[in-house]
């Protein structure tokens, strides 16, 4: 899936290398570790182990997000690259439009 048209990726070099940053310190943090421990895609809720999870900001990074503990979950890795840079809201819009008008599909 490509990002779509009315996406709009205005990424501040200084501000991603900044939150990057963040994020490392961050991963290296007990919070982290518990959130890796449970083992839970925040997305699709299966279980993975520690290794098969990464870190995803929920506002991605290069649109603004920051690196704290309210912006980031638990994602697997194809979650994660499903999302690249929408938010959770946009992805469902997405799914919406895939999925056409409503009352389409039954006919009667």
């Amino acid at each position: 899936m490509d990002v779509p048209t009315w996406v709009e990726v205005e990424a501040d070099p200084a501000h991603v290398r900044r939150e990057r940053e963040k994020a490392r310190h961050l991963r290296a943090s007990a919070w982290w570790r518990r959130r890796l421990q449970r083992g839970l895609c925040a997305y699709c809720g299966g279980t993975f182990s520690e290794r098969e999870l990464t870190m995803d900001h929920v506002v991605p990074v290069a649109r603004g997000g920051r690196s704290v503990r309210g912006n980031v979950v638990a994602s697997c890795k194809p979650c994660n690259a499903r999302k690249k840079l929408l938010t959770p809201a946009e992805q469902l819009l997405l799914a919406r439009q895939a999925a056409g008008p409503a009352g389409e599909e039954g006919g009667e």
